[in-house]
């Protein structure tokens, strides 16, 4: 591959080398294998089954430790919000208020989207915001007809001259309007659910990470609603900020799968997914991490649902932890017996749901210990999955490696080959659903951070089919942070209940009961 003088200036200035950039479009000539599904993940074959026993123990036991842990809330918060609005950016740009009805649009058009969105338009958190920006501009709301009312309320809300949400953060949007005609962003339902579960009473750690353009405006967030928030918590906010790395951006190319190239000859690079974020997550120091979405929260009245199960899984994940800590130190020791053997080999497969080779059995004892001490001395992920009710995204699968090996994996539908009748199955018939619901553990048993970068699967990456000004490109994205970059921790699923997920994926599900006061 040759590269101009100017090319390896921008290659360079990027964090990047000209080797990686060589090897990224190395992916994209030979292609990036699928991942081989073996089965679904289920209750009692990969997914824990909780019952009211193990949510008091498990709650018992993260109640007694958290204060002597370092807890974290990390929450991916990048980027901006125009996917909420995708379907009334397309109102905008197709309907004239003047040629025809509203009703005559949705019919011909078959939008129920902007249907329920009219149904519903009084009851979103920002309704009277917008009706005060219009009255600001001597429109009269109350006055205009139907049409005129969803058009102009449309238009305040997304013109860039105007509110100009899509291109504003999605953690700073107007999410839930309370009684007092108070207004949360999820940002500041973040704060709330982390003083309930990720605190030791006093203070609570949080870290988003966040596009550096909008970092001004999370800290100006932050200083408006830090002492109300504080004040009704009695939890003291240490909040941290990150941003995607440019050395973790990929290269686009062509069809053809050659550079390519900006109007001005410049390469072109792009962030390359949320896997890029696990640069920024192992530069952080904790003993637990919880890992959520920033558009996965809920009103008050439904937080303490939310919580009883957050601290489940951190309770799971630190019994299983301390077991793993207290074999390991076994497997430390100068000679093992046989009993002790056995120990390891069950808890291995019964409660960290890990398949032994079947090579193992043949080992020396001193090549077991080596084999066990790979298996145990790993970060530990317990993840909280919900019933599949048809959302796209993720889910729990077993997977074969090309040695036959099958662990664990939360896979997306973008890693599966779909044109494979078998693996169509497996994944059309999977029970459960991946809601980004974590619990980690990122230190190992002497109480040293992991370096997360040795765990990584760099062969369970995306390429993507994009467009860049009318242009076909394709597109390398990063292992995803809970996909394939988390491919080599140890992972425990656990059933949690539909209420922990509750995304905003449209600007519609903001009306959906969890995110409305009764």
């Amino acid at each position: 591959m040759s590269f101009t003088d100017n090319d390896l200036k921008q290659i360079k200035a990027k964090g990047l080398t000209k080797e990686k950039v060589e090897a990224q479009i190395e992916l994209f000539k030979s292609g990036i294998p699928f991942t081989n599904i073996s089965e679904a993940a289920t209750i009692g074959n990969g997914i824990v089954e909780l019952t009211n026993e193990l949510i008091d123990a498990a709650i018992d036991h993260f109640e007694d430790r958290k204060n002597n842990l370092s807890l974290l809330k990390f929450v991916p918060a990048s980027g901006a919000a125009t996917r909420m609005f995708k379907f009334l950016f397309k109102f905008l740009k197709d309907y004239n208020p003047n040629k025809e009805s509203l009703n005559a649009f949705i019919n011909k058009n078959n939008f129920r989207d902007l249907a329920l969105f009219v149904v519903g338009l009084e009851k979103l958190p920002f309704y009277e915001i917008i009706v005060e920006d219009l009255g600001e501009r001597h429109i009269d709301f109350s006055s205009l007809s139907e049409k005129d009312k969803v058009f102009h309320f449309v238009k305040t809300m997304l013109d860039e001259d105007l509110l100009n949400f899509g291109n504003s953060p999605k953690g700073l949007l107007p999410f839930h309007k309370y009684k007092e005609d108070r207004i949360s962003t999820a940002f500041e339902e973040h704060l709330y659910e982390a003083a309930l579960y990720a605190s030791d009473e006093n203070t609570a750690d949080l870290h988003f990470t966040i596009s550096e353009r909008y970092k001004d405006k999370f800290d100006e967030e932050f200083k408006r609603i830090e002492e109300y928030v504080e004040g009704h918590t009695g939890v003291t906010f240490n909040i941290s900020f990150s941003y995607q790395h440019e050395s973790t951006d990929t290269i686009a190319v062509t069809p053809k799968d050659e550079p390519f190239r900006n109007d001005d000859g410049t390469l072109l690079f792009r962030p390359s997914g949320h896997g890029a974020l696990l640069k920024n997550l192992n530069a952080l120091e904790a003993d637990i991490i919880f890992i959520k979405n920033i558009d996965n929260v809920v009103v008050k009245q439904y937080k303490q649902e939310m919580v009883k199960y957050k601290k489940v899984l951190a309770g799971i994940l630190l019994k299983l932890q301390n077991r793993a800590f207290e074999y390991m130190d076994v497997l430390d020791k100068p000679s093992i017996s046989e009993k002790e053997f056995t120990q390891i080999e069950e808890f291995l497969e019964d409660e960290m749901m890990i398949k032994i080779s079947r090579e193992y059995h043949k080992y020396l004892d001193k090549f077991k210990i080596e084999y066990l001490r790979d298996k145990l001395n790993r970060p530990i992920r317990v993840c909280g999955m919900v019933k599949n009710e048809g959302e796209p995204g993720g889910g729990p699968f077993w997977v074969r490696d090309i040695y036959g090996n099958e662990s664990l994996q939360i896979v997306e539908s973008a890693q599966i080959n779909l044109k494979n009748k078998r693996q169509k199955e497996i994944l059309t018939n999977a029970t459960h659903f991946n809601p980004v619901d974590l619990v980690c553990g990122v230190k190992n048993y002497k109480g040293e951070k992991f370096d997360l970068e040795e765990f990584v699967d760099h062969d369970a990456a995306f390429i993507t089919m994009k467009t860049k000004v009318g242009k076909d490109l394709k597109a390398l994205e990063l292992p995803g942070l809970w996909n394939g970059s988390m491919a080599n921790w140890n992972t425990i699923f656990v059933e949690v209940p539909i209420i922990t997920f509750n995304p905003v994926k449209t600007v519609n599900d903001l009306l959906k009961a969890p995110h409305q006061i009764k």
